[in-house]
């Protein structure tokens, strides 16, 4: 199994890293954390085992999923 604190995220919509987006960027900026911590503690489609997630831009382009427990990208 691998470490979640190991796992570097990445959008699987527009295939970006978070530093690589300016929401994660600014939002990690003014939080004092990286762009990858902030995308691990504070992005709800952040899946931990996978490192993958939607930025907005790629969830509202995915149609907004949900699921009954949070929806987590693949």
């Amino acid at each position: 199994m691998t470490n979640h604190y190991d796992v570097k995220p990445l959008c699987t919509g527009c295939g970006k890293r978070p530093e690589e987006i300016s929401e994660y960027s600014q939002e990690a900026t003014g939080s004092k954390l990286t762009p990858d911590q902030y995308v691990k503690s504070e992005e709800g489609t952040y899946n931990r085992e996978t490192g993958h997630f939607l930025c907005t831009s790629c969830y509202i382009g995915a149609g907004m999923p949900s699921a009954p427990g949070g929806w987590v990208a693949p």
